[in-house]
């Protein structure tokens, strides 16, 4: 299938054709001819697999089609959860509407706000906005959202889980009710489904692939390691598989900050972003990991959310992620759009347990490696559970019995 056979506007083809895009994946191909018939939609689909086009496309051909009028209203709010992703968001906009007449602009913190409001002032048909920047915006009443036609709740499940539920609601309560509200999500949980049952008319869903499955051209890579060997280790693969784009996730800016130093020391060109940074400074970490300037970017879970790099060779977890859904997302930033990508993840012993909720998780076994001199030997799951279970010798005192000899005879 092709994007002509939905029956969008010619100039929204040729701008789709002019991104060097012919082909619609799974996602587009359901849930933009949903989308064009207004239908309200709940959208699952695991992170690279083209969410973005899937609703950025139906709003600009219905746009497209109506008639301009003086109205400094806006008539499309997208809502997603990170400043990086929004940014990402106008961008798809701005190229597949190149031969369209659509204003749109996106708003979020982290950079001053007259520019955002000079935007506003001269009008603006789609808004891409951060929870909380709109939400300032709408105190200051610099943005009128009475004539909203469409809302589209962008990476819901993370915005929920970074505590945005009350702004959002609040938002959504502002809006016409006579909308269409569209909301694509990573995963759906329960949190998720609750929102949307209260703000969408008889939704269309839409499931691509089990939610809890990362894609299938990501090739997963788990090595037991103990922590102070971490950064040896991450080295000498870097090194010795001569990875080229590889974007590295610590777990706190701290860490990011101080494995961006030692790649550094170790002569490797790498750049580091977290919340503590700048939006210029993010911007111009990711562009420059775009262009090849750097070859490992270095990223906590929020500042990463919204990054779309192609090519990139390998996701590295060098702290594995708490929460199973992160390590989702995390791997999500390789082997997008068909391509195949490799996920690393280094696994230190007070971290087994966080690797046990991933593979329960996504519903599979990762199977640890072994690379000689740098990891260790992970316990079976077995022999894991029986040692966790093994009794203290204050347990012991009290019951009065004595533990058994694991000694052969």
């Amino acid at each position: 299938m092709s994007f002509t056979k939905f029956g969008l506007s010619d100039p929204l083809v040729q701008g789709i054709l002019a991104t060097g895009y012919t082909a619609p994946t799974e996602i587009q191909s359901q849930a933009i001819p949903a989308a064009t018939k207004k239908q309200d939609i709940i959208a699952c689909a695991q992170t690279g697999t083209g969410k973005t086009a899937a609703f950025v496309l139906p709003i600009l051909d219905r746009l497209g089609h109506e008639k301009k009028s003086k109205s400094k209203a806006v008539k499309s709010l997208i809502i997603t959860p990170t400043r990086e992703l929004a940014a990402q968001i106008e961008d798809a906009i701005k190229e597949y509407g190149r031969f369209l007449n659509i204003r749109t602009a996106a708003i979020y913190g982290g950079v001053k706000i007259n520019g955002q409001l000079t935007a506003l002032k001269k009008g603006i048909d789609i808004v891409v906005a951060t929870p909380g920047r709109l939400m300032d915006h709408m105190q200051r009443k610099s943005i009128d959202l009475r004539k909203v036609e469409i809302l589209v709740l962008d990476e819901a499940d993370r915005m929920l889980d970074m505590g945005f539920i009350n702004d959002v609601r609040k938002i959504i309560a502002t809006l016409p009710q006579n909308r269409q509200t569209m909301l694509f999500s990573a995963t759906i949980s329960q949190q998720v489904k609750a929102l949307s049952s209260g703000i969408m008319k008889k939704p269309t869903m839409i499931q691509i692939g089990r939610q809890q499955n990362p894609i299938e051209t990501i090739t997963h890579h788990i090595y037991p390691v103990d922590k102070e060997r971490k950064m040896d280790l991450l080295l000498h693969i870097i090194e010795q598989q001569q990875m080229y784009s590889v974007l590295v996730f610590s777990r706190t800016k701290h860490g990011a900050d101080k494995i961006r130093r030692k790649l550094h020391r170790a002569g490797i060109v790498a750049i580091a972003i977290h919340s503590d940074r700048t939006q210029g400074q993010r911007q111009r970490a990711i562009d420059g990991f775009k262009s090849g300037k750097y070859q490992v970017l270095v990223a906590t879970d929020i500042a990463a959310r919204g990054i779309d790099v192609e090519g990139i060779s390998h996701v590295i977890n060098y702290d594995v992620p708490v929460y199973a859904e992160d390590y989702i997302h995390r791997v999500g930033r390789t082997g997008r759009a068909a391509s195949k990508g490799d996920a690393v993840t280094f696994v230190s012993r007070d971290e087994e347990k966080y690797l046990r909720k991933i593979e329960y998780f996504i519903d599979r076994k990762l199977p640890p490696e072994t690379i000689e001199g740098y990891t260790r030997i992970m316990l079976s799951p077995a022999k894991k559970k029986k040692f966790e279970h093994w009794p203290t010798k204050r347990q012991l005192k009290k019951t009065g019995s004595k533990r058994k000899s694991t000694k052969r005879k």
